[in-house]
């Protein structure tokens, strides 16, 4: 598995993997309600992909094993995860820690000292055993539950503090 920047050339994979993600993997989140299914993969488009991915405030990232789309995520120049979604196929098998692993390295390379995002339920444990911790009362967002959360970013060794 490979983690490099994501091409516009990968703007239909990134939104095939994050649609199937949403439907396959985010029962918990939508219960197979159309109506909130409807709003949370409105914007799950190829041309919005190509928008996220020509936004100067957005690093984006992929999971790539060769020809194969395991992950995708996002992060803003602020430290903001606005994107983090996994293949059903390469469910379990780390691609998702070290995606988000990758992303916070990319917000301390910009100069955060922590991450921020708002968590989905079927998401919150992932976050909750990789350091994130609630930082509110949960929202709502497409008519699902919204968790936010944030991370301290432990500094780099050897980088002067």
């Amino acid at each position: 598995m490979t983690i490099r920047p994501a091409l516009p050339a990968d703007a239909d994979r990134i939104c095939a993997v994050v649609r199937a993600s949403i439907l396959e993997l985010c029962h918990a989140d939508h219960h197979g309600d159309p109506e909130i299914l409807r709003l949370w993969l409105a914007n799950k488009t190829p041309e919005n992909v190509l928008r996220w991915l020509a936004s100067p405030d957005n690093i984006n990232l992929v999971a790539v094993d060769g020809d194969t789309m395991l992950a995708a995520g996002c992060v803003t120049r602020a430290g903001e995860v606005v994107l983090n979604y996994v293949s059903p196929q390469a469910r379990f098998r780390g691609v998702s820690s070290e995606l988000l692993g990758a992303l916070e390295e990319q917000a301390r390379t910009a100069g955060n000292d922590r991450c921020r995002l708002d968590s989905t339920v079927t998401a919150r444990r992932f976050y909750l055993a990789r350091g994130y911790h609630e930082v509110g009362a949960p929202g709502e967002i497409f008519g699902l539950v919204s968790y936010p959360m944030a991370k301290a970013l432990p500094e780099r060794p050897g980088t002067p503090g």
